[in-house]
């Protein structure tokens, strides 16, 4: 699961393998169609990030989704704001990415939406979010593309997706998959 087509690469032969489309609202909604159509035995979300200190292309494996968006609500109000990868997933991949950095990953719509995380991206909140509620093991990879102070003009999109390839076929295989 990605948002775009090129952050797919790695997937293709026995994975199925699904763009899910820019932004957390996308990301949900195209999980939880895609998990109610059919049951996989894992979800993969990958993809590129941007990060506060992490030099790019490195890896991150997400130990928590956390979705920055909602803002301050009123107390009381229930609001869910993370997501957990699965446990079993996490520690596999830990164990065949061993340089791979593990850090909570802040999710909002917007660039600096997750500012205040060492690692921000788009989708995994919404992807992590729709697997738990189908009871679908997921787990979150990203690879650095930028630091958050970079302008977009010197952002290393094609050395994070070279990465991000290699670490999706060393998972997959492991993962049987």
């Amino acid at each position: 699961m990605a948002a775009t087509v090129a952050e797919l690469a790695g997937a293709e032969g026995g994975a199925d393998a699904l763009c899910c489309g820019i932004g957390p609202v996308e990301a949900a909604v195209a999980t939880a169609l895609e998990l109610q159509r059919r049951r996989p035995a894992f979800v993969l979300q990958v993809g590129i990030a941007g990060s506060r200190t992490l030099t790019p292309p490195a890896l991150v494996l997400g130990s928590e989704s956390v979705y920055c968006d909602l803002g301050d609500l009123s107390p009381g109000l229930v609001r869910v704001a993370t997501a957990a990868p699965d446990p079993g997933l996490l520690a596999l991949a830990r164990r065949v990415l061993p340089a791979a950095d593990v850090a909570t990953i802040a999710t909002s719509a917007r660039l600096g939406g997750g500012a205040a995380f060492e690692v921000e991206a788009m989708e995994g909140f919404g992807v992590l979010r729709a697997a738990a509620l189908a009871r679908v093991p997921a787990l979150e990879l990203r690879s650095v593309s930028n630091r958050y102070s970079d302008p977009p003009s010197s952002w290393r999109a094609v050395e994070a997706l070279a990465a991000l390839e290699a670490a999706v076929r060393r998972l997959l295989e492991e993962f049987g998959a």
